[in-house]
């Protein structure tokens, strides 16, 4: 009974974190770059495979057409547009980093972050390819060189935070 009280109020919690990062944003076409993705990472650690719950829910709230995406924005719409990809590849990177997180080993769980980006990358590049009809290589070029910087970073205060936390 206390192991699901612990996983609702901690899927609140990173609703709310994710949804919150979705405002921090840089406006860079086509998909922005958002803290989004650091509290997703953050949910796997601290939830290991439980937080691909609260992702999942923040995905679905979205669709539903809570003001949870990127800068309010909300709906199936943006599933379906070229972002669209990004969003629910935060499902399977949420899981790969939890379950990489059930691991004491420091390697696993740097490799289980930087798994789980690849993951996130592979969603997106994939949908944005075909939404926006793109070849691959043009795909990679907008939605991953543009953002290997920041996701980088990302990751190491992911592991960083996570060190302290998990």
């Amino acid at each position: 009974m206390i192991q699901r009280a612990r996983i609702l109020a901690l899927s609140g919690t990173f609703i709310a974190l994710i949804t919150a990062g979705s405002w921090l944003s840089i406006p860079l076409p086509p998909v922005p770059l958002t803290l989004q993705t650091l509290f997703v990472l953050l949910a796997g650690i601290v939830m290991k495979r439980y937080g691909v719950i609260p992702v999942t829910l923040y995905v679905l709230l979205g669709a539903a057409g809570l003001p949870v995406f990127h800068n309010g924005t909300a709906g199936l719409g943006i599933l379906l547009g070229p972002t669209g990809g990004f969003l629910v590849g935060f499902i399977p990177a949420a899981l790969v980093t939890g379950v990489a997180y059930e691991h004491k080993s420091p390697k696993l769980r740097s490799a289980g972050l930087v798994a789980a980006t690849a993951v996130t990358y592979v969603f997106g590049v994939a949908w944005l390819s075909f939404s926006a009809s793109l070849p691959i290589y043009q795909a990679i070029l907008l939605g991953v060189a543009p953002f290997i910087v920041g996701d980088m970073v990302k990751i190491a205060a992911a592991y960083a935070i996570g060190e302290r936390l998990a």
